[in-house]
């Protein structure tokens, strides 16, 4: 018998697997198969949990907010994603200062 897991898992499944994937190869970068593939799982699973791809990225964003994960807000900021810049001040900060300091090595 399969065991279901339950949406929200399963949606924090693909936004932290996106994370990743943001770290591979860029925020921008990021389609819906390569997602479906880093998070094991059907393109028409990340279609049905999230939506267009707009939505899908704000989520990703959202997500990467949530985690402090400040390559992920760096790359939303630069791509002038709205939703990174709902992030708070010290953490868009930190964002671009950890992006200044990755590129010095």
């Amino acid at each position: 018998m399969k065991v279901r897991r339950g949406e929200e898992v399963r949606k924090s499944e693909i936004l932290a697997a996106a994370l990743e994937l943001a770290h591979d190869i860029g925020y921008q970068k990021i389609t819906r198969d390569a997602l479906a593939i880093k998070a094991c799982c059907s393109t028409g699973l990340i279609t049905t949990y999230f939506g267009t791809m707009n939505h899908l990225r704000r989520a990703i964003i959202s997500h990467a907010i949530a985690k402090h994960d400040l390559q992920v807000i760096a790359q939303g900021l630069t791509a002038n994603e709205a939703k990174a810049h709902h992030a708070s001040e010290e953490l868009k900060r930190a964002a671009m200062e950890h992006t200044l300091l990755m590129g010095q090595e």
